[in-house]
């Protein structure tokens, strides 16, 4: 059976640190170019505009989430991009979707910022 979004990781260490080689200057970036790429992309998560411009936000936020191992929002990002590539969704389903992203967003960031100080702070991405 599939993993539900809540059983993935909010963002997954192990997945962090291959993509990177361990190397925590660039696992700040990732971090980095991630909080970059939702603060941009998040602006068009909004139910009211066409379909096809949050699906796109919806797709960008996935492949930031990913190279980040933020595996929910991805998980997320997909079933909205999948809603919105489906053809006119109502607005009642695309703001649930959206919100679902917009929510996993949130505690992606916030789990991103902690990560991000525990590199500068320790220098690693080992668990502590």
């Amino acid at each position: 059976m599939p993993e539900t979004s809540n059983e993935l990781p909010i963002i997954d260490r192990a997945h962090l640190l291959t993509m990177t080689g361990e190397d925590p200057e660039l696992a700040s970036e990732i971090i980095e170019i991630f909080r970059h790429q939702a603060e941009i992309w998040s602006r068009l998560l909004d139910p009211r505009q066409p379909a096809n411009r949050w699906a796109d936000a919806a797709h960008t936020i996935k492949g930031a989430a990913l190279s980040l191992g933020a595996m929910r929002l991805a998980a997320k990002c997909e079933q909205a991009e999948t809603l919105g590539r489906s053809g006119q969704p109502s607005i009642p389903e695309a703001a649930l979707a959206l919100g679902e992203v917009k929510d996993e967003l949130g505690i992606a960031l916030e789990a991103s910022a902690v990560l991000a100080h525990q590199l500068v702070v320790s220098g690693s991405l080992k668990a502590s």
